[in-house]
């Protein structure tokens, strides 16, 4: 399932969402302006390299690799479908959070997503790159959120297309089933060694996404069930 748009409406412009969506374009075009040997060379000093920072965890670039990782992407496809992701999921989040903690829990999924990977894969010497971890938790506080949101969605049948609305629920649950059966199959250390996606960079960023939001979830559900029992 490839989600299009939602129709969620939101009651303020999505300032922070087109911010990220705008520097991870920026840094794509940067890496494009690259030669081959030269992108090499800057994908190996900024993306995050696990057995490199569990070397040295408290050296100010491998810590700062954690965050430049966040904005590199590996080619089109990469980019295209993260940054389709978080335009559909991320302005809704934004709206209900605020801009600045929006902003905030966006960078605390990334570096959750990248912990998570890192703790799977403590050893590896493949650079991860990518927004995932971040988007994941976006969508992680979408679904928890928005549950019954209706998602204009692209569904594969054979070898014809279907568009329909789906609930926000099944979407992203079905990503996230995806994420974590692939996630279990890519445990085997010579899958890591081999690169790849770094599915636990997305588990993690889900999971955190979710805590983080659960507060805010159990506030509105407790606030409607306080107001219900008035008479």
């Amino acid at each position: 399932m490839i989600p299009l748009r939602d129709e969620n409406p939101t009651r303020r412009f999505p300032i922070v969402t087109i911010a990220l969506i705008a520097l991870n374009v920026a840094m794509f075009v940067y890496e494009n302006s690259l030669d081959p040997q030269a992108l090499q060379s800057f994908f190996s000093q900024w993306a995050f390299v696990a057995s490199r920072f569990t070397s040295d965890p408290t050296s100010a670039h491998e810590i700062a690799t954690v965050f430049v990782s966040m904005f590199m992407h590996a080619g089109w496809v990469h980019i295209g479908g993260n940054m389709l992701y978080l335009w559909i999921f991320g302005n809704n989040v934004e709206d209900r959070l605020g801009r600045i903690p929006f902003l905030a829990f966006y960078l605390a999924c990334g570096v959750a997503g990248v912990a998570a990977q890192a703790f799977i894969s403590p050893g590896a010497s493949v650079p991860t790159l990518g927004a995932s971890g971040a988007i994941a938790g976006v969508l992680g506080g979408y679904a928890l959120l928005f549950p019954g949101a209706a998602v204009l969605t692209l569904i594969p049948i054979f070898f014809f297309f279907e568009i329909a609305r789906v609930p926000a629920f099944i979407v992203i649950g079905f990503w996230f089933v995806l994420q974590l059966a692939n996630g279990v199959a890519s445990i085997d250390p010579a899958v890591a060694q081999a690169g790849g996606v770094a599915y636990f960079a997305h588990i993690g960023g889900f999971a955190l996404g979710v805590a983080l939001v659960l507060p805010l979830w159990i506030g509105s559900r407790f606030g409607r069930r306080v107001r219900g029992s008035r008479y």
